[in-house]
């Protein structure tokens, strides 16, 4: 154990709290829950370090919160949080980084896809010094082509109009130390991308790559729809970039149909005439095309403020289990009392 780590440890241990969270966002995950605790109490008990493992239910309709509340009770270590409804993936990672007390907190999916054997070597990179660890998903031959296509094109867009580098493979199986999670918690917005967030940071970071295990039971709740909107979501809450490239795109086309104008009037005075009103009509209405898809990204970044405005909480919690939310700050969040 690093001097590091004693100090830590022993330091949360005479506060009554918690080294290391665990927070796992859960949709429907009921098959999964007893398979992901026993493995990652199996991986962590062996650490000299105390920890909990806080389970948020995003407004599962199956049975994951009675798994949830069936397996707190018998272990202390486990805390849960149902939400009063779905409010999403990135909602619930929030949900549980607002209210884990641990001086460094992992993030990963409940389904078993992110390993949590590669947990003890992310401790160990936070203990050297590290104050994020992120990892990068190496794709197999289960990963669909087009999946893996459209995950690359997408971060290098991202990059590109967000201007936060933010690499091929990334996920939300991160940890981050107790002063990384502070800084993020004082981003508020409606819709953060955590995953550019935390590179928006800045602080030292610590890149492990990962084999993207099969699912234990279920299936993905990520339909292609969802997918597009978390993509637009993300670059509407960290960039203005779009809204710059719409500006050159109305310049480009102004200048075109100018031209257009400019060249009919002095076909005018030579006492002639533009033929083909058919490539005029298709011209107008490109130009009108291109009108729209700029005044569709505005009204998308007025939207945004428009959430922004009306500060509504990024998630209701509607009971939780061996979690006192009283000494804990829920940030985002509304506690409905029962």
């Amino acid at each position: 154990m690093s001097p590091r780590q004693g100090d830590i440890s022993a330091s949360v241990a005479s506060a009554g709290e918690a080294a290391l969270s665990v927070v796992v966002p859960m949709f429907e995950e009921q098959g999964n829950v007893m398979p992901l605790l026993d493995e990652l109490r199996r991986v962590l008990d062996p650490l000299d370090l105390t920890y909990e493992i806080v389970l948020v239910n995003d407004g599962s309709r199956d049975g994951t919160w009675d798994e949830v509340h069936r397996a707190a009770e018998t272990d202390a270590r486990i805390k849960g949080i149902c939400f009063a409804r779905n409010f999403g993936h990135q909602n619930a990672l929030m949900a549980g980084l607002s209210l884990a007390a641990g001086q460094a907190v992992i993030t990963m999916d409940g389904d078993m896809q992110h390993p949590p054997s590669l947990l003890p070597e992310m401790i160990r990179h936070w203990q050297d010094g590290a104050k994020v660890v992120t990892t990068v998903r190496q794709d197999g031959a289960e990963t669909g082509l087009l999946k893996r296509l459209t995950s690359r094109w997408f971060y290098r867009a991202f990059s590109y109009l967000a201007e936060v580098p933010v690499g091929e493979g990334a996920s939300d199986f991160r940890l981050l130390d107790r002063q990384v999670l502070e800084n993020l918690l004082q981003l508020q917005h409606p819709n953060l991308f955590l995953r550019g967030a935390v590179t928006w940071l800045g602080f030292r970071s610590v890149n492990l790559p990962y084999q993207v295990a099969a699912r234990h039971a279920g299936r993905s709740k990520y339909s292609w729809r969802r997918m597009i909107r978390f993509a637009a979501t993300a670059v509407l809450s960290f960039s203005t970039r779009p809204l710059l490239i719409a500006v050159w795109v109305g310049l480009l086309t102004s200048l075109a149909a100018f031209a257009e104008l400019v060249f009919v009037f002095i076909q005018y005075l030579r006492g002639g005439t533009v033929p083909s009103w058919a490539s005029t009509l298709t011209l107008i209405s490109f130009l009108f095309g291109v009108l729209f898809l700029l005044l569709g990204i505005i009204g998308a970044y007025l939207g945004s403020v428009h959430q922004a405005l009306q500060n509504r909480p990024l998630f209701v919690i509607d009971t939780t289990v061996n979690l006192e939310t009283g000494n804990r700050d829920a940030t985002f969040g509304r506690h409905v009392p029962r």
